[in-house]
């Protein structure tokens, strides 16, 4: 999926090395936004590894992972994917992203975002895209808002982020054209 600034790609063992730079060079930035990460996490090995879930999931059709590459100089500046797809009567999934603390607030997430909503409801025929943000996270909050996701409350305790339980709002957007 490319447009003017962006292109997502599917996960491939060949860029490796340039999603552990990403982590490494956004690793402060990202831990308050986080699970804990032990060393571990941050080794080229374990980026093989999760590159090579992704590359299953894709292919299950259980999660589907996309990484932010900038148009102009192919440097990975993020990731986005849609995770916990459930079928049948339901037809919604998760969506999640993560973007380098260099590129935020310059329209590169609201793009991912608008490729990976179109993919999960033309590709995928999905009815319902549900997104989890910390109060917090004003800029997370906005880029969902121009991609026309809604409220639809507040979840306690929702997700335990950098070893603490913290409190989500709960965003959706539907697929109208489904309904």
């Amino acid at each position: 999926m490319m447009c003017e600034k962006i292109v997502l790609k599917k996960a491939a063992l060949s860029f490796a090395s340039d999603l552990l730079n990403y982590q490494i060079r956004n690793r402060e930035f990202l831990e308050k936004l986080t699970p804990l990460r032990d060393e571990c996490f941050f080794t080229l090995d374990n980026q093989k590894s999760i590159l090579q879930r992704n590359i299953e999931d894709y292919e299950k059709g259980t999660n589907y992972n996309f990484y932010i590459f900038h148009k102009n100089d192919n440097l990975l500046i993020g990731h986005i994917g849609l995770s916990n797809i459930i079928n049948g009567v339901f037809q919604s999934c998760f969506l999640g992203y993560s973007l380098d603390k260099d590129y935020i607030n310059k329209g590169y997430m609201t793009l991912a975002i608008k490729q990976t909503v179109d993919f999960a409801f033309n590709t995928l025929s999905l009815h319902r895209i549900e997104a989890n943000v910390m109060p917090h996270n004003i800029a997370s909050l906005k880029v969902l808002e121009k991609n026309n996701f809604n409220k639809e409350g507040l979840a306690k305790k929702y997700l335990k982020i950098n070893g603490k339980w913290e409190d989500h709002i709960h965003m959706v957007l539907l697929n109208e054209l489904i309904d």
